[in-house]
């Protein structure tokens, strides 16, 4: 299968008219969304969306998000709460994806035999605008090969799924850089699932009680199954084995200038450290303070590393609140909790 790539925008019609068409054929497409890169498939269309599993390689006990074009075409396809309403009006179109009881219409294969549905209302305009002229839901997953980093550019994609899918639409690199926050939700209670931009400061905005899965923070207990996509697996894995150093008690610079001269190693550093470290496969991840532009390099920075042949990669470990919440829970699956202390 030959791979083709086009760059649009909102208004490319012509391209987006295709891949519409691909997509209530049953094919895949690959969409940009203000996360990173979706591999999507007509949500209705239980042989199109096991093409997903097919081509990531993903298992398929691993649900998938449903895309829609307006947060009201929810109620075609998961019974919906005043809650739901409450956070559509102020947080979607966004990143945020919301797991609520779904209705028949949707296969199980695509929820992973459970029964709910994770919906999301993507903001980026080349997502909205193909959702919306494919007159169908869009199953999604991201666009790369299971358990390596999420794709947030369209060469991203290519280098995974080239032969695999027929169109890649290129909408630019991603804003936000890493998945959505995704809850489940009741009548008076939001459980985050999967950190993202949208924060566990800003659902209290919503609602009272707000609580976080051990699996955010910790790994999947056994037998437990996963609510969510992101939950169970070793995820967003460079080639590289990465480890993360607590620098609240190992001195980050010391420790991998020592590793810079005995390995093969790429360190993901702050930019007030580059002064301080060999200059040799150095991956600035932004001021120490700048989470979001550190959110956003992450899975940037993890694929350059593989185009390294680096054998290790050290990083920091970030702090599990906040903003920062959303990189922590992908830097400790990356790294399969392997934490230096």
């Amino acid at each position: 299968m030959v791979t083709e790539i086009f760059k649009v925008d909102k208004d490319s019609l012509d391209i987006l008219n295709k891949a519409a068409e691909l997509l209530r054929t049953g094919e895949l497409v690959a969409i940009p969304t203000e996360t990173v890169y979706g591999l999507g498939a007509n949500a209705f269309d239980k042989n199109a969306c096991l093409n997903i599993f097919k081509a990531k390689g993903r298992p398929g006990d691993n649900p998938l998000i449903v895309h829609i074009a307006n947060p009201l075409d929810a109620e075609q396809i998961a019974y919906t709460n005043p809650l739901y309403y409450k956070l559509a009006d102020k947080l979607m179109p966004g990143p945020l994806t919301v797991i609520l009881p779904k209705r028949e219409v949707i296969p199980a294969e695509v929820t992973a035999g459970l029964d709910s549905v994770a919906i999301r209302c993507p903001a980026h305009p080349v997502a909205n605008k193909l959702i919306e002229m494919a007159g169908i839901p869009i199953a999604a997953p991201s666009a790369n090969s299971s358990g390596k980093p999420s794709p947030t550019t369209a060469s991203h994609v290519f280098d995974d799924m080239e032969g695999k899918i027929p169109l890649i639409l290129d909408g630019g690199e991603c804003d936000v850089g890493v998945e959505s926050t995704v809850i489940k939700i009741t009548e008076n209670e939001i459980v985050l699932l999967r950190p993202g931009a949208v924060t566990v400061e800003m659902l209290k905005d919503f609602c009272e009680n707000v609580s976080i899965a051990g699996a955010v923070k910790e790994e999947l207990k056994a037998g437990e199954k996963p609510l969510s996509p992101g939950m169970k697996y070793k995820h967003y894995a460079p080639a590289a084995e990465l480890y993360l150093i607590d620098d609240k008690s190992v001195n980050f610079v010391e420790f991998t200038k020592e590793k810079q001269k005995a390995e093969s190693c790429a360190v993901m550093c702050y930019d007030e450290e580059l002064p301080l470290l060999e200059n040799k496969n150095l991956l600035p991840v932004g001021k120490r303070e700048d989470i979001k532009n550190q959110t956003k390099r992450l899975f940037i920075l993890l694929r350059k590393a593989d185009k390294m042949g680096v054998d290790t990669i050290y990083a920091h470990l970030p702090d599990d609140t906040g903003e920062s919440l959303a990189i922590y829970n992908r830097m400790i699956r990356a790294c399969a909790h392997k934490i230096i202390k």
